[in-house]
């Protein structure tokens, strides 16, 4: 796995467990979800264990991809866990999360780490599903940090390790507005990585560089780039901050280009 990735898994998961300690009221609602805390947190125990038996080889069917049926398996797998207090939620989360990297170690060593698997939103090696675990953490994380009041930790380090995923699930969460949309962008996240994205004759094609004249080049803070690339931040609000820029022949394509996806 690229450099750092494990690690910040680790971390990730236990930083979450750190926003959950002494927590007792767990009925506290979640700014933009419709989850209280510790539904939030029981999400996020349901989400490591699937991830960890898919790391492990074994095969878990949760939606077919779109939002609806992703938001309809959410709904089924927390009625089937009713557990809500923070302690135990927070063990789970952790628990999990090693479990997942001890599969990961497995398949890396014994050489099945690219092997194809069935994820919820597509077939992904471990690699990627890895990055998927951490940004679905992430995302999660910031969601109970806001509810709690306290800091979320997304930082620019854990964002770059976010991308493996992020590129490999643009084209397959693309909207309706991108099949009718023909353009170039480049994506800059500042101090870290740059790729292309193009919208032509209705599909949507990530590529590792930038294009050589895009139409639109965005230029991103790393923490606004996951959280609007997640649904929790609005391009405008971003750029209101300062967190996006935008440049090139036709730059108003930038407020759009969050526009094109439908986040899961």
């Amino acid at each position: 796995m690229p450099e750092g990735l494990g690690q910040a898994i680790r971390e990730t998961a236990r930083a979450i467990a750190a926003l959950l300690e002494g927590v007792t009221d767990t009925t506290v609602p979640v700014p933009g979800l419709e989850w209280t805390v510790g539904e939030t947190a029981a999400h996020l125990a349901v989400a490591n264990g699937l991830m960890a038996d898919l790391a492990s080889g074994r095969e878990r069917r949760y939606g077919d991809g779109t939002p609806q049926s992703l938001a309809a398996a959410n709904a089924h797998s927390l009625d089937e866990f009713p557990e809500r207090g923070a302690e135990p939620l927070a063990a789970v989360i952790v628990e999990q999360a090693d479990v997942f990297l001890d599969a990961a170690d497995r398949a890396v060593s014994d050489g099945t780490a690219d092997r194809t698997l069935l994820t919820p939103l597509g077939p992904m090696d471990v690699t990627v599903l890895a990055s998927y675990l951490l940004t679905h953490m992430l995302g999660h994380g910031y969601d109970l940090a806001r509810g709690l009041r306290r800091p979320h930790m997304i930082d620019q380090k854990r964002v770059g390790l976010c991308l493996p995923f992020l590129k490999t699930v643009m084209p397959r969460v693309a909207g309706p507005a991108a099949s009718a949309l023909t353009a170039r962008y480049a994506l800059r996240v500042r101090g870290g990585a740059a790729f292309g994205v193009t919208f032509a004759d209705g599909r949507v094609e990530v590529r590792p560089e930038p294009p050589e004249r895009p139409d639109c080049t965005i230029l991103t803070e790393p923490v606004a780039f996951l959280l609007i690339a997640l649904g929790r931040l609005g391009p405008w609000q971003a750029m209101a901050r300062g967190g996006v820029l935008a440049w090139g022949r036709r730059p108003w394509l930038a407020p759009r280009f969050p526009t094109l996806f439908q986040a899961p």
